[in-house]
């Protein structure tokens, strides 16, 4: 028996060197694959000499590099680093993006709320003329009250002229300062009423020329999503013809068993 054993364990020698032998040679050829794969990299340097090697350069060259296949041909580029001039140009281009990307969705936010606030031209028109009509309301009041303000100032200069050399009493004295600053305070209040009034107007002018550049490019939707449907309605798929032929199918015949 020991005999016997001895005998398997020297046979059994060869082959497990054998096997060892094999997997050596297979993470080799991993290994020789996967430089293969990497290529070689080709660059110049800032003297202007060309290098080539089967590793990438430490830093990006100057003038970027490449990689070439076994056969030299190009499979890859490497662009050169961006100079701070670049730099700054990218970065300035990104906000420009960035920007421009908010710009839009503010404008879609403000489309939202404006067709959500009116469903029609006569709508906005009915909220205009509410706000003019309340500015008007106000000036005219600011006006009633100012001409009565002016009132008391003349009857104050009146009766100031009548005490001649006189000293003033201080109550008519405090109420002239009075109606002088109202009556500034009041003039200042038409003018900016005034030019609400303005604004205003070209408010609800920019307002409905805007929603009907947003119901105009949606009828333009809707006509071409009907116009696609029309077309597909009009051209059917082949398959969806009246007397297009319908796939064949074949059954199997039932298999048998010989018994």
């Amino acid at each position: 028996m020991i005999g016997i054993e001895q005998a398997n364990s020297v046979g059994q020698r060869p082959r497990a060197r054998f096997a060892l032998r094999a997997i050596a040679a297979f993470i080799a050829a991993v290994f020789a694959g996967t430089a293969a794969a990497a290529g070689t990299y080709k660059w110049t340097d800032e003297q202007g000499v060309v290098h080539y090697s089967d590793k990438a350069p430490a830093e990006t060259p100057a003038k970027g590099a490449t990689v070439l296949d076994k056969q030299g041909r190009q499979v890859k580029k490497i662009d050169p680093p961006l100079t701070p001039e670049q730099i700054k140009a990218k970065s300035d281009d990104e906000e420009r993006a960035r920007a421009l990307a908010k710009a839009k969705d503010e404008q879609a936010r403000k489309d939202r709320a404006l067709m959500q606030s009116y469903t029609s031209e006569s709508e906005i028109d009915i909220a205009r003329n509410r706000a003019i009509s309340t500015l008007e309301s106000q000036i005219k009041s600011a006006e009633i009250f100012s001409a009565d303000l002016a009132r008391r100032q003349k009857n104050i200069a009146k009766q100031k002229a009548s005490y001649g050399s006189k000293p003033i009493p201080i109550e008519l004295e405090r109420e002239s300062t009075a109606v002088d600053n109202e009556l500034s305070h009041q003039t200042i209040l038409i003018r900016q009423k005034q030019e609400e009034l303005t604004l205003v107007t070209a408010k609800y002018d920019t307002i409905k020329e805007r929603w009907r550049e947003i119901v105009t490019d949606q009828q333009r939707a809707a006509s071409a999503a009907a116009e696609l449907e029309a077309a597909k309605a009009q051209n059917p798929p082949a398959s969806a013809k009246p007397g297009a032929p319908k796939p064949v199918t074949t059954a199997r015949p039932a298999s048998t068993t010989n018994k």
